[in-house]
């Protein structure tokens, strides 16, 4: 048997009794608890007693999580309106910025830089609609006529065709259709002045959006330098370092959605060209903004290109088109936007699908736009936090972390070396562990 002198001794360095050590194994804090003598047991109260404070403790910290998350979702409510045309304004600025940045760099004053940066944006996707209007005004027409055709002769061959159909009926029903639609007038015409005043919000939305876009790029670089005085440098470069990563994690994301929107466009609009789509090119710039929201943006462009060379072209053309849109789509999923966007977001596809339905399911069109970054943005924060507790617990060193604090001069007065080494002075402090007892086979972590 064992001597008790010949147990280990603790990470404090002292001897403790049998009856300390059963004490610490009831609390799961003993390190080595193989080490006492052969026989010696717990009672089974105690043991039973630490498991249920343990699920006590959890099952309270999620009724305070959920609490607070119900708190969150009532507030997130009340601020929705202004916290929009902010959100719509980052993305639009990680657009923007390299642009601005560029200006900036060659002497251009921030406030003009930022107006040329904006007036250049709208001239170019003016520009693109204004190269699109032709088509469109000159072929709509054509798919009008063709699609009223496809549906007199789906109503000829349901009439006289094999099924001999009787359409009495259908006129009944159409008439009673439109009886119902005039009984329903007052109601049509509050809904007419409900959509006026979603278009109204719109615009302001998008009005504000741009307002707050200006600001963002004359006066965004000393946003950073004014959190780190508020908040006190501990916690203020560690908000840089999170707040970096955040933005970066953002740029990466539109950046290379872009890239891989513009892809699908271009193989797109030119199969519709080769196939004789009517509307080809505005279905291609549909399908390049409908890329900005992943999967229900490609398959709703992709839908809507099917259902035009169908009432256009016939069935043969449309299935063309539905393989075409297939291969591109292949194509863009198992090749391009795996590379590209595992770098930039580092989520996993079904966080992308889950994000997307409930975004969508939650606020719309616009959640479907905002979950993918917003779950991007979420995702920094849990490692830049997951990097932070491995560093305390020694797993890490701060050698293996990628500080991503912007390497650029800023007007506070600190440079691209002195914010890079703040940002590593912070990190290394939390790996440090002076004066504190080290369990037995870790290694030990030195002081800068």
């Amino acid at each position: 048997m064992t001597e008790p002198s010949d147990i280990p001794p603790q990470s404090t360095g002292k001897n403790t009794d049998m009856s300390e050590k059963l004490s610490e194994a009831v609390e799961g804090d003993l390190v080595d608890f193989e080490a006492l003598e052969a026989g010696q047991t717990i009672d089974r109260a105690a043991v039973i007693g630490r498991d249920g404070r343990w699920a006590a403790g959890w099952a309270l910290r999620f009724i305070v999580f959920v609490i607070a998350a119900w708190i969150f979702w009532q507030g997130l409510g009340f601020i929705w309106a202004g916290l929009l045309p902010i959100l719509l304004a980052l993305l639009v600025c990680t657009v923007l910025w390299p642009v601005t940045k560029f200006l900036r760099e060659h002497k251009w004053p921030p406030a003009l830089a930022a107006v040329a940066t904006i007036l250049g944006f709208f001239l170019l996707i003016g520009g693109i609609f204004t190269a699109i209007a032709p088509s469109v005004a000159s072929q709509s027409q054509q798919v009008y006529e063709r699609a009223y055709e496809g549906v007199q002769s789906l109503l000829d061959q349901l009439q006289n065709g094999p099924l001999n159909l009787d359409l009495g009926q259908l006129d009944e029903f159409v008439s009673d259709a439109t009886a119902w639609v005039q009984d329903q007038a007052s109601n049509i015409a509050s809904g007419v002045f409900t959509g006026f005043s979603a278009a109204t919000t719109v615009v302001v939305t998008i009005v504000v959006m741009f307002v707050l876009t200006f600001f963002f790029l004359k006066d965004g670089v000393r946003f950073l330098p004014w959190l780190r005085k508020y908040t006190g440098d501990n916690a203020g470069w560690h908000l840089t370092e999170v707040l970096t990563r955040s933005w970066n994690t953002l740029a990466g994301f539109i950046r290379t959605q872009a890239l891989v929107s513009l892809v699908d466009a271009i193989f797109i609009g030119i199969g519709l060209v080769i196939l004789q789509v009517p509307l080809a090119l505005a279905l291609a710039v549909i399908t390049f903004f409908g890329g900005f929201i992943p999967i229900i943006g490609a398959f709703t462009a992709g839908a809507l290109a099917v259902i035009v060379a169908l009432v256009t072209n016939g069935l043969t053309n449309a299935l063309l088109v539905l393989g075409l849109i297939i291969l591109v789509q292949q194509l863009e999923g198992n090749v391009l936007q795996p590379f590209l966007q595992g770098k930039a977001m580092q989520l996993h596809a079904a966080i992308v699908l889950l994000s997307v339905t409930i975004g969508s399911t939650l606020f719309g069109i616009m959640g479907a736009f905002l979950a993918v970054p917003v779950a991007a943005v979420v995702a920094v924060w849990f490692r830049y936090h997951a990097e932070l507790v491995s560093l305390r617990s020694g797993e890490i060193t701060v050698d293996d972390i990628k500080i991503q604090t912007q390497r650029s001069a800023n007007k506070s007065g600190t440079n691209s070396s002195e914010a890079f080494h703040s940002v590593r002075e912070r990190l290394a402090n939390i790996g440090r562990r002076k004066n504190t007892p080290e369990r037995p086979g870790s290694t030990p972590v030195e002081d800068d």
